[in-house]
């Protein structure tokens, strides 16, 4: 008598229970990743225009608002929100709480498209005088930074 070979159904949907398993804890925890390396490009980009912050801050005694043209040129239009290189913050400028602009600017980098599920941390915020933060759930911003 000869023995058939194959898979029964049994091993079959055994095997398939496993992968289901592995799969509902391993995508969750790779979007948490995913979410996680995009802030990276949302913190590089508050630290770029930071920069061009501070040399225009050295040229004309004053912070500005204006991230486009006739300010510091890195958005298209004036008064436009720059976009991060990889579309996932909106970042904008702003003067600091109670401060004028000559004396204090908050950028804000506000997620975008698939970056937006990012609710931990949420918006991040650079100001220059250095201060992070952020306005997610996170317990803390070094969470975020």
């Amino acid at each position: 008598m000869s023995r058939q070979k194959g898979f029964t159904l049994m091993e079959l949907m055994i095997v398939v229970a496993i992968i289901g398993i592995l799969s509902a804890i391993a995508y969750p925890s790779y979007q948490n990743y995913v979410l996680r390396s995009g802030r990276s490009d949302g913190q590089a980009w508050l630290m770029r225009i930071m920069q061009a912050q501070e040399r225009f801050y050295s040229q004309n005694q004053t912070y500005t608002t204006n991230l486009g043209a006739g300010g510091l040129a890195m958005a298209g239009n004036a008064n436009a929100a720059v976009i991060s290189e990889d579309q996932r913050y909106s970042i904008t400028a702003a003067a600091c709480a109670n401060v004028t602009i000559a004396n204090c600017v908050m950028l804000s980098a506000a997620p975008r498209g698939a970056q937006a599920q990012d609710n931990e941390c949420g918006t991040l915020t650079l100001n220059s005088r250095g201060t992070k933060g952020e306005s997610g759930t996170a317990a803390s911003f070094q969470d975020c930074w």
